[in-house]
C-alpha cells in the first residue's frame, strides 16, 4: 500500500504540534486532489486528534486536561509510561479527513495534530490516499 511518512520529531515529554502544512504536503506527493487522506501514528504512546489551530494555548489546555484525566498515578506496566500508554488511547491513532482540490477540507479554525505524551523521541506519522470513487 502506498503512503507517505511524515518526520515528527518532539522535544519535550509532553508536546502537542501543528502537523496540518507537513499533511498537506504529504497530500501533494501523493498526488491526492479529491478523496480521504488516513492518517496513522505507528506509536502507543502518542496520538493524533484535530482541534482549534488559530489559538495555541489551546494545545496547552489539552496537555493540562490529559495530565487530569490520566494523572502519573502507579500502574502495572513497570516502564513509567503508562499514563502515555492510557492518553494516546483516549485520542486515538488515526484519523480520516476529507481532501478536496488537493487541500486538507478542515474548518476556518481546524488544524491537524500531532500528540507527543512520552519524549522527546523522533516520531512519524503515514499519510495514506483515499482517492474519492463518487
Amino acid at each position: 500500500m502506498r503512503y507517505v511518512e511524515i518526520e515528527v520529531p518532539t522535544r519535550s515529554r509532553e508536546e502537542i504540534l501543528d502537523i496540518t502544512a507537513k499533511v498537506e504536503g504529504a497530500l501533494e506527493e501523493l498526488g491526492l486532489e479529491e478523496g480521504f487522506a488516513v492518517l496513522f501514528c505507528p506509536h502507543t504512546t502518542a496520538a493524533l486528534t484535530v482541534n482549534e489551530a488559530a489559538d495555541p494555548d489551546v494545545r496547552h489546555d489539552v496537555n493540562a486536561a490529559m495530565r487530569a484525566l490520566v494523572p502519573g498515578i502507579r500502574f502495572r506496566h513497570m516502564e513509567g509510561n503508562s499514563p502515555a500508554h492510557f492518553r494516546s488511547a483516549l485520542l486515538g491513532p488515526t484519523l480520516v479527513l476529507p481532501v478536496e482540490g488537493g487541500r486538507l477540507s478542515l474548518g476556518t479554525w481546524q488544524g491537524v495534530y500531532f500528540c507527543e505524551f512520552d519524549g522527546p523521541r523522533h516520531r512519524r506519522v503515514r499519510v495514506y490516499p483515499l482517492a474519492s470513487g463518487c
